[in-house]
C-alpha cells in the first residue's frame, strides 16, 4: 500500500519541525518533505507527486499565496488539497484565500489537535485518509507544549526547569534581558492601564489557550521581553505564539511568530500578579526584520512602563 505524502512548507524550521512531530507521531505511515519557502516547495511540486501541501503564508521568495495560485493554474495540482498555516486570520485573508482555491485554513498558533483535524479533513476528500487510519498510531495526540519540546529535544526526556511555568522568583540570568535586548532602567510592575494593551509598543500575545494583552519590556531582532497579566491556565515554555504588534500611524498589524523561550515571575514573589515572558522569533521575513530593526532604532520599548507604579 502506497503511503501518503505530505509537503510541509514554513520559512522557520521551529513550525516546520512541530507540525513535522506532530505528523509523525499521529501518521507513522506518512511520508513528509519540507520547503524552506514557496519557491522550494514549487520546484518539489514540478517533479514529485504529494497528496497535502501545509504551507505557511508570508515567506522570503514566493509567499504561500502565490504558490496556492500557481497550484490551481497546472492540471495536475487543480485538485491537490492544500491547507494554508498561517498566522494571517483576518477576514480578508481568509477570503483572498477562498478565492485562490484553498483547501483549509488553521491559524498560528495552533494545537496538534487543529492541526490534526484540518489533515484529516482534507485526506478525506480526496479519499486518502483511509490509507492513513489502518497505519495510525493509536495514542492520543498529546499536548503542544510537549510536542514542541521533543521536536527540538529528539524526544529525550526534558530538564525538570523546562516545565516551570511561574518561578517563585525569577533567576538573575532568567529575568535579565539577553544580550542586544534594549533596556530598560529597573521598574516595578506595570500598572492594569499599562498593560492593557492599544498603545504603541503594546500588543497582543496569541497563545494556544488564548489572547492576552501584552507590554514590550524589551526588543531585538532575536526576542522580545514580554509582561503579561497573570492569567487561570498559565502559557507553558515552548509554546507556539503570534505577537501581534500595531504598525505606526497606519494601525496595520504586523504579526511575529514565534514561541516561549522562558517564562518567570515579574515580581520576587510566588503570587505574582505579573509574568514575564520571553518570546523568540522564528520568522526569517525580511520585512519583518526591518520592522523591528525600526522599532529598536526609535526606543519604542522604553516607553512602556510607569517607573514608580
Amino acid at each position: 500500500m502506497s503511503k501518503v505524502s505530505v509537503l510541509v512548507v514554513d520559512d522557520a524550521s521551529f513550525i516546520r519541525d512541530l507540525v513535522k512531530k506532530c505528523l509523525r507521531n499521529y501518521f507513522p505511515g506518512m511520508r513528509i518533505e519540507d520547503a524552506v519557502n514557496g519557491r522550494k516547495a514549487q520546484a518539489l511540486l514540478a517533479r514529485e507527486a504529494f497528496d497535502l501541501v501545509l504551507c505557511d503564508w508570508e515567506m522570503p521568495e514566493m509567499s504561500g499565496l502565490e504558490l496556492l495560485t500557481w497550484c490551481r493554474e497546472q492540471e495536475s495540482l487543480k485538485g491537490m488539497p492544500f491547507v494554508m498555516v498561517t498566522s494571517r486570520g483576518d477576514k480578508e485573508n481568509v477570503v483572498q484565500a477562498i478565492q485562490a482555491g484553498v483547501s483549509g485554513y488553521v491559524s498560528k498558533p495552533f494545537t496538534n489537535e487543529q492541526l490534526i483535524t484540518k489533515v484529516k479533513q482534507a485526506l478525506h476528500k480526496v479519499g486518502k485518509l483511509d490509507v492513513l487510519v489502518n497505519t495510525a498510531s493509536t495514542k492520543t495526540v498529546s499536548a503542544y507544549a510537549n510536542d514542541s519540546l521533543n521536536a527540538l529535544t529528539g524526544g529525550k526526556a526534558p530538564v525538570a526547569a523546562a516545565t516551570v511555568a511561574a518561578p517563585a522568583a525569577p533567576a538573575p540570568a532568567a529575568a535579565a534581558p539577553s544580550r542586544g535586548l534594549l533596556n530598560n532602567p529597573p521598574v516595578k510592575a506595570p500598572t492594569p492601564a499599562a498593560a492593557a494593551g492599544g498603545g504603541r509598543g503594546q500588543g497582543q500575545l496569541r497563545l494556544p489557550n488564548g489572547i492576552q494583552q501584552c507590554v514590550i519590556k524589551a526588543l531585538s531582532l532575536k526576542e522580545a521581553l514580554l509582561v503579561i497579566k497573570r492569567a487561570d491556565t498559565l502559557p507553558q515554555v515552548l509554546d507556539s505564539a503570534v505577537l501581534d504588534l500595531e504598525q505606526g500611524e497606519s494601525a496595520e498589524t504586523a504579526r511575529l511568530n514565534g514561541y516561549l523561550h522562558a517564562i518567570v515571575a515579574h515580581e520576587p514573589k510566588p503570587d505574582s500578579e505579573w509574568l514575564q515572558l520571553t518570546f523568540r522569533f522564528v520568522d526569517q521575513d525580511a520585512q519583518k526584520l526591518d520592522y523591528i530593526s525600526r522599532l529598536i532604532a526609535r526606543g519604542t520599548a522604553q516607553k512602556h512602563f510607569v517607573p514608580g507604579a
